[in-house]
């Protein structure tokens, strides 16, 4: 089980997953949000980090802007949150691995949604829906809902996962699921990370995913 954190805004911070053997690095390039990266992190620190994926996410950005943020911030990945077409995301991944991420609600029509995007993209990302929001709610969705999940196609899990939840998250029986990706309960604000928390949690699944 590969771990996500996302919503990096210091080279810190993005050292310190370095050091505890986290997977993937998230960085936000979405204005609104509150850990938008783009006016807090150097780009050429992140450029010249090594041994961890680094993934930016973009919500209805256009090609152009999303291959020069790629290049300039050394970009291994690039995560699609908004209403991106799958025109949009085989675009883009001509260029680089893509994730697209889908808000889950109240029920999930998996074949009718994904289908489309199947060919286009490396891996799925499952996120919290949420009125007039593209994520970064917090809040977790049903769960249960991904025992219908029809595909092999790999998918991370998000939404408000919590530190507490390692041994929840590692009794699922998901053979798709290839990830987790945390953000917001592992801060002490928003884009300042609990390392701590972090590290613990890494700790909890790599040692059970080991064994």
């Amino acid at each position: 089980m590969q771990i996500k954190v996302c919503g990096i805004t210091r080279i810190t911070d993005l050292n310190s997953l370095v050091e505890n053997g986290v997977d993937y690095a998230g960085f936000i390039f979405y204005e609104r949000s509150p850990r938008f990266a783009g006016n807090k992190i150097d780009a050429r620190s992140v450029r010249e980090t090594t041994n961890i994926k680094k993934v930016g996410v973009f919500v209805n950005a256009p090609v152009e802007q999303i291959l020069r943020t790629v290049a300039d911030y050394g970009l291994d990945m690039v995560q699609l949150h908004g209403d991106e077409s799958p025109a949009f995301a085989a675009a883009v991944r001509e260029h680089v691995p893509v994730i697209k991420a889908f808000r889950i609600g109240e029920d999930m029509e998996w074949e009718a949604t994904l289908t489309p995007y199947l060919e286009v993209t490396d891996y799925f990302l499952f996120d919290t829906a949420a009125p007039n929001s593209y994520g970064g709610t917090g809040k977790r969705f049903n769960w249960q809902l991904l025992a219908d999940y029809p595909f092999k196609h790999p998918f991370l899990l998000s939404g408000g996962i919590t530190p507490d939840q390692a041994d929840e998250i590692l009794t699922l029986e998901l053979p798709a699921m290839s990830a987790v990706d945390v953000n917001s309960k592992f801060e002490d604000s928003p884009g300042i990370k609990n390392i701590p928390l972090v590290a613990h949690f890494v700790k909890q699944i790599q040692s059970s995913t080991t064994k």
